[in-house]
């Protein structure tokens, strides 16, 4: 996160991407709503930001699109203009565009997916990940994000999380490679916390959970990390490093190969019910 206030605070928000013309829209036309009840309201920037706690700086970087402000921003915001609940309503919009653009499209397919499927080979997969084993993982990126990045990434990643609150809630499968449930990411007790959390997803009764061994002899997944979403009409959409130049798929005869793949993968790794005692026995070993 920039610091830029004359004090040398944090300033609260992210920056733009310039190429994320969706998001850079939706900035404008919330920027211009904000400046305008500021300046109805008879405030200079200053005193304004001055009444909601943050810096002049921040005011006008947000009120000219240049900064993503937090939610909590609009919700100051919405109190001291008296909006009545009109600014803070515009965290709907804003929620479109915290988060990097990948992730928005990636949360959106998931929304709209009734059945997940995924092999994961060198970490534990994003929708499994507690927050703080995720923000290990950002955090040693390299090139290195920025603590902006990190913070944005983070923040996108734990939104996807909300697909296992969903009604009616989708199939979820996940394979997963042994090394990465030993792998220390973050320490031992950040390790811990995670096998924690995958013994308490894997018994949702939508979910179902397999551990790939490392002993297996044979193994289907040797390409690398596969994901596979179906949708209600049918249709689907999946990728893998290891096939169509890792590049997303819908064609249903791409679609087939990547299918017959990740059930071989499900059919050679452990059953549901011995995972779970795999993870247990490696939570006591840890």
């Amino acid at each position: 996160m920039s610091v830029d206030n004359s004090d040398g605070t944090e300033e609260p928000g992210w920056d733009v991407d310039p190429e994320d013309e969706q998001g850079v829209a939706v900035l404008a036309a919330l920027a211009r709503q904000l400046k305008t009840w500021r300046e109805s309201a008879g405030m200079r920037a200053a005193e304004f930001g001055a009444a909601i706690q943050y810096g002049e700086d921040l005011v006008r970087k947000v009120e000219a699109g240049k900064r993503i402000p937090r939610p909590e921003y609009l919700d100051r915001a919405d109190e001291v203009l008296n909006a009545g609940g009109k600014i803070s309503a515009m965290k709907a919009d804003l929620e479109q565009v915290r988060y990097p653009k990948k992730v928005r499209d990636l949360k959106n397919r998931e929304a709209k997916a009734v059945e997940i499927g995924t092999y994961n080979n060198h970490n534990i997969y994003g929708l499994l990940q507690t927050e703080e084993y995720a923000a290990a993982l950002f955090r040693m990126r390299r090139p290195a994000y920025s603590p902006d990045e990190v913070e944005r990434n983070l923040a996108g990643r734990m939104a996807r999380k909300a697909i296992f609150e969903r009604s009616p809630a989708p199939a979820l499968s996940f394979v997963q490679e042994e090394v990465a449930l030993r792998r220390r990411i973050g320490g031992t007790m950040v390790l811990r916390r995670q096998l924690e959390h995958l013994l308490e997803v894997s018994q949702l009764p939508n979910v179902e959970f397999q551990v790939m061994p490392t002993d297996r002899e044979d193994h289907a997944g040797m390409g690398g990390l596969i994901e596979l979403l179906k949708f209600e009409d049918g249709s689907g959409v999946g990728r893998s490093e290891g096939a169509f130049h890792s590049r997303p798929v819908s064609l249903p005869r791409q679609l087939r190969i990547l299918e017959l793949r990740y059930g071989i993968i499900r059919a050679q790794a452990l059953t549901p019910r011995e995972s779970r005692a795999f993870v247990e026995e490696l939570l006591g070993e840890t």
